[in-house]
């Protein structure tokens, strides 16, 4: 009986416990639900709205004489500044216009007659020893803008196209979905050209007074260099066969500020090591972004995926080897699918700082003591003969150097014969040269110690790479474990390197190796 009593007060405590829980959840749900509403009204106010909320006997005296002064010099500023905006944005649509349309022009452009309206103000003090305050303003606008863009197709078609501040497009008198391609085509063209037209690192100086506004002016603050090593494991775009992947990278998405890896076919691990350069703006603020594409031939490219990095997050004078994980978009990223990784190494060297900084992608970096002596002492020649005189040495002088590659030991190989053991050994290749060299083979074992040296000649240290494939060794065949690539980056800078490196393709395993670059001057004959 005792027993029954305390299974139904059990029974009915949990029954309890489960319809006060739901009945909370339920609750709490409303209140989500009424929050969520009330923000969302909060976010659809306007001005007129917040007036009646705050009439404007309680602005500040000096803020409502400001609005009365901004609504009365509102016609001339907004005929400035229209002429303003059709300078500045109609050379920028023509740089980013599609094949399919052939000129976009303003046909009407005003900011309409409701002027701005400060609403609010916020004083920020400096932390600097001179002290200072920051004033910073808000303003908010319920403008009636009519901005109408002159479109001519290709296809011999004149769009008359409405163009409202929250970029929705609209065809006076006609339908744009007549013509596949070409909305998607007139509103990436508008969003790349505005956006790049008026948001940082983009100054307008608009002179009030006569006078030389010059140091307003922005300038470019330094080069990025950038380094394209390679791409691993590209999501496969491709029914048959693989992807024909090739890169696109730029700071600012202007057309010709954008730079364009080679095609590599049929892969999805491809190896680029090409070398870019990027002027900086503004190294705070801005990034470098990477776009792998799926060349489809006479098609539109097929993205793969896209990465950037922050410029502020690179120490100025060191070169960093990074690797980007792809994703379908930059901005919403709830995409989960694999799409590979791009590996880059970048150097950021800000404008003044040259001279104390080691720059392996610098032209001169691989010069001897002899040859920049050689290089002095042109220097000191008349101009005019100095162009003369340096083509004439680079023809008499090659430069190059000797790679010394050390493979020391393997650790933590996967097993891949039936025993569990393994018999590794290296293959290593120079990719430009082409040049091979082979380990010994290590009989059964996954931690293997080969402290074997190998030189190679190399002619183009800034263009060539390693790549070292460790194989398991079979009478019947031979299996491929794992590789690394790498560049001549690292050792060219530090001279000579010694580190454990992961290998690629493998569940598990890592290379010890020591590297050494030794620089020489060859003269050819005559």
């Amino acid at each position: 009986m005792a027993f029954l009593y305390a299974m139904f007060i059990g029974l009915t405590t949990g029954i309890g416990l489960i319809v006060a829980f739901a009945r909370y959840e339920k609750v709490r749900s409303s209140r989500r639900a009424h929050m969520a509403k009330t923000v969302a009204s909060f976010a659809r106010m306007t001005v007129q709205d917040t007036r009646k909320i705050l009439p404007q006997e309680f602005y500040p005296p000096w803020l409502v004489w400001l609005n009365v002064q901004l609504k009365k010099i509102w016609p001339y500023f907004n005929e400035a500044a229209s002429e303003l905006i059709r300078a500045s944005v109609e050379p920028t649509l023509e740089q980013y216009t599609p094949a399919v349309i052939s000129s976009m022009k303003f046909g009407k452009l005003t900011l309409g007659t409701i002027a701005p309206q400060f609403t609010g103000v916020s004083i920020v003090e400096s932390e600097s020893d001179e002290g200072g305050i920051t004033m910073e303003l808000e303003i908010k606008w319920d403008g009636n803008p009519n901005i109408v863009l002159n479109i001519n197709t290709r296809l011999g078609v004149s769009l008359p196209v409405q163009k409202d501040l929250d970029f929705i497009l609209k065809v006076v008198g006609g339908d744009l979905s007549t013509i596949p391609g070409i909305s998607d085509a007139i509103e990436d063209t508008i969003r790349n050209a505005i956006e790049d037209s008026i948001t940082w690192p983009v100054r307008k100086i608009i002179p009030v007074l006569p006078g030389d506004y010059s140091d307003l002016e922005l300038r470019p603050v330094g080069v990025l260099d950038v380094k394209l090593v390679q791409a691993k494991d590209l999501a496969n775009k491709d029914m048959i066969g693989k992807s024909d992947p090739f890169a696109e990278l730029f700071v600012r998405p202007l057309r010709h500020k954008m730079k364009t890896s080679k095609t590599i076919n049929n892969t999805l691990n491809p190896i680029w090591n090409e070398h870019f350069e990027f002027i900086v703006e503004d190294a705070s603020t801005q990034h470098l972004t990477v776009r792998v594409f799926d060349d489809e031939g006479l098609q539109a490219p097929e993205l793969v995926g896209c990465a950037h990095v922050a410029l502020k997050d690179l120490e100025p004078g060191k070169v960093k080897d990074i690797r980007l994980k792809l994703v379908k978009d930059l901005v919403v990223q709830r995409d989960t699918k694999n799409r590979g990784l791009v590996q880059l190494e970048l150097l950021y060297c800000p404008f003044g700082t040259e001279s104390s900084f080691k720059n392996p992608f610098n032209p001169d970096f691989s010069l001897t003591s002899l040859e920049k002596a050689l290089k002095t002492a042109t220097a000191e020649t008349e101009a005019v003969d100095l162009d003369k005189i340096m083509n004439q040495r680079k023809s008499d002088v090659i430069v190059r150097g000797v790679l010394s590659v050390t493979v020391i030991a393997a650790e933590d190989l996967p097993a891949v014969d039936i025993l569990g053991k393994a018999d590794p050994f290296v293959i290593i290749t120079l990719k430009k040269s082409e040049a091979k060299a082979t380990t010994r083979v290590a009989n059964e074992t996954l931690n293997p110690v080969w402290d074997h040296t190998f030189d190679f000649v190399v002619e183009d240290a800034l263009h060539e790479m390693i790549i070292l494939e460790v194989w398991d060794y079979d009478t019947l065949k031979k299996e491929k474990i794992g590789r690394c690539i790498m560049t001549l980056t690292r050792v060219l800078l530090e001279g000579e390197v010694q580190d454990t490196f992961e290998l690629d393709g493998a569940k598990s395993g890592r290379l010890l190796l020591h590297l050494k670059w030794t620089p020489q001057l060859v003269f050819r004959d005559a």
